[in-house]
């Protein structure tokens, strides 16, 4: 199984083509969505919760004692079409074009948004969730291009350290996003002294939510999954051992009917999510 996944930094453009593509040019047409795969996870509260029903796209939370082979859960997973994904940019291009709620304004001129669109008030919310201070043991950085992504992962994890990097992938472009799942095989858990989840968030470019809570554990696994249709994934996934310090409104104990502390709390991350880790010495 573990072939499947992306294992070293120097295939780091492998999984990055779909970003990549286009990088540079015609940055003002790049297509942005207003809702985004890339949950910030320790943040995310009521936003995916309308009244008693939970919005689908927020159903990739599970217990631990769920981790297990024959374990069936019902899992949102879409593959984005990388024609149509924001791409990233070089750090020059991405450091021309403002990135601050003082010039929310200009940024939504620049790229020729009207300000009441759906595209503007996607800007507004990236810039405000990148601006927002850190929870308590958290590390925290918006990585605007491919080198300020790599430069904030070494800071963290060590400049020496022998880095990888993991994603989710599909065997095949999945055909439901929300269907049920059967763990297939036993999880693989990734070894690993510290991690850095980059998530991404919704932007004409592509814009990753990076961050590390050093002096919390958090178990990262590589997960076989079958869908009930036949899809198979090679799913990453974590599991965070101390929840207590997270919002009491968190989509992830609406959805487990759990409180903050009393359980860990674990999920998988999109296939547009990247996980780095600092292998053992």
């Amino acid at each position: 199984m573990g072939s499947g996944f992306a294992s070293c930094c120097i295939f780091l453009s492998v999984l990055l083509l779909a970003f990549m593509l286009g990088q540079g040019r015609n940055v003002r047409r790049h297509h942005v969505e207003e809702g985004s795969t890339g949950l910030n996870y320790l943040r995310q509260a009521s936003s995916s919760i309308d009244g008693d029903r939970i919005d689908p796209s927020g159903k990739i939370f599970f217990k631990m004692e769920d981790l297990k082979v024959g374990k069936t859960m019902a899992i949102y997973l879409t593959n984005k079409d990388p024609s149509t994904s924001p791409h990233l940019l070089s750090r020059e291009e991405a450091n021309s074009i403002p990135f601050s709620s003082a010039k929310i304004a200009q940024i939504i001129d620049f790229f020729r948004f009207s300000k009441d669109s759906h595209q503007a008030k996607a800007i507004e919310y990236t810039i405000k969730q990148c601006e927002l201070e850190p929870l308590e043991d958290e590390l925290r950085f918006c990585a605007t291009s491919l080198e300020s992504m790599l430069d904030y992962a070494s800071s963290l994890l060590g400049k020496k350290a022998q880095l990888q990097v993991f994603t989710t992938t599909f065997v095949e472009n999945p055909t439901v996003p929300f269907q049920n799942y059967t763990i297939l095989a036993v999880p693989e858990r990734i070894r690993s002294r510290k991690m850095v989840a980059c998530h991404t968030l919704p932007y004409p470019y592509a814009v990753f939510y990076c961050h590390n809570t050093p002096k919390s554990e958090s178990r990262l696994f590589k997960v076989l999954l079958g869908a009930e249709n036949g899809d198979r994934v090679r799913a990453l996934a974590a599991c965070h051992m101390d929840t207590s310090r997270w919002d009491v409104d968190h989509v992830s104990f609406q959805l487990l009917k759990i409180k903050p502390g009393s359980s860990p709390v674990c999920h998988v991350f999109p296939p547009d999510n990247l996980v780095w880790v600092a292998l053992p010495a």
